[in-house]
């Protein structure tokens, strides 16, 4: 009762209005509550109660900040949107890949893509070193701060033992090998690739590989190993297997192995007796001339 008594101090005469009320909308004072609140006599008066007039919902004006035109469009549509977008981008660089006809055209085509968001905040487009005409072609994952700065790929700590282990089992990284990555641009912070921006590289990859021709690939480590092979296991489960390796613009598969990154190595050294046992079981593949995939 006494919470009732306070309402009706307050001014509330009736429980329910016939109309919704909105308090942010604009109003204009009718003349009744001009002279309740003392606008017109100049004399105030605390204890009169205030009555607001109720606006019919189709009447009444509409707030600035609920504007339909200030509204973000809703999440169904903006998702749509921005798929069309990739779709759009990615069929863009299925073409320009498409367009290549040599590595050098590759190259360009890759330096003037601007489809992937990565080259906004990377210093240099990373594309290859090694010997193009080699049998063996290397593919890691994306360029670290040296290899942005440097604008090669695998020029780093990773870059350093990768050349020692290649130079151990007998591989000159000048001569016998030509080294990528499946991403061109640095992730920041070294990040790890997300899956749009793998898909947008992949078709600039696939004819990379084309052009090139090798008779062996190796991915270093598990994301190039996953997106070039279309895996879901992590690379402690692929590392040392032969693949087939095919995609659409291949004659016949390519024997490919996945190998822990060095990068990897460099954290987990104890690694680097797998490691080693998987490069020399590469190492002998590419000597010999063999065909992993039809070996017994």
């Amino acid at each position: 009762m006494t919470a009732l008594a306070w309402l009706v101090d307050a001014g509330a005469d009736e429980a329910i209005g016939a109309e919704p009320l909105d308090r942010l909308a604009k109003r204009a004072p009718d003349a009744s509550s001009a002279q309740d609140d003392g606008r017109d006599s100049g004399q105030g008066n605390a204890s009169a109660p205030q009555r607001h007039t109720v606006q019919h919902p189709s009447t009444r004006e509409p707030s600035p900040s609920r504007s339909p035109r200030n509204d973000p469009p809703p999440v169904w549509q903006a998702t749509s949107q921005a798929l069309r977008s990739h779709e759009n981008t990615l069929a863009d660089a299925e073409h320009a890949a498409r367009g290549a006809a040599s590595l050098e055209a590759l190259h360009s085509a890759i330096r003037d893509f601007d489809g992937c968001d990565l080259k906004k905040t990377a210093k240099n487009t990373v594309i290859s070193r090694g010997a193009p005409q080699a049998d063996v072609m290397l593919i890691g994952e994306a360029p670290g701060r040296d290899e942005d700065l440097q604008g090669a790929p695998f020029v780093g700590a990773a870059g350093q033992l990768l050349d020692a282990m290649l130079r151990a089992a007998g591989l000159d990284p000048a001569k016998d090998v030509y080294i990528t990555n499946v991403l061109f641009w640095r992730p920041p912070g070294n990040r790890t690739p997300q899956e749009q921006e793998l898909q947008l590289c992949l078709p600039f990859t696939e004819r990379h590989i084309e052009l090139v021709a090798p008779r062996y690939l190796a991915f270093l480590g598990g994301t190039s190993a996953k997106a070039l092979l279309a895996e879901k296991r992590g690379i402690t489960r692929l590392r040392g297997q032969w693949f087939a390796y095919q995609h659409a613009g291949l004659p016949s598969p390519l024997p490919a192995m996945p190998l822990f990154h060095p990068a990897y190595l460099l954290r987990q050294p104890a690694q680097k007796r797998l490691a080693w046992r998987d490069l020399l079981a590469f190492r002998t593949a590419v000597e010999t001339q063999a065909d992993p995939l039809h070996s017994a």
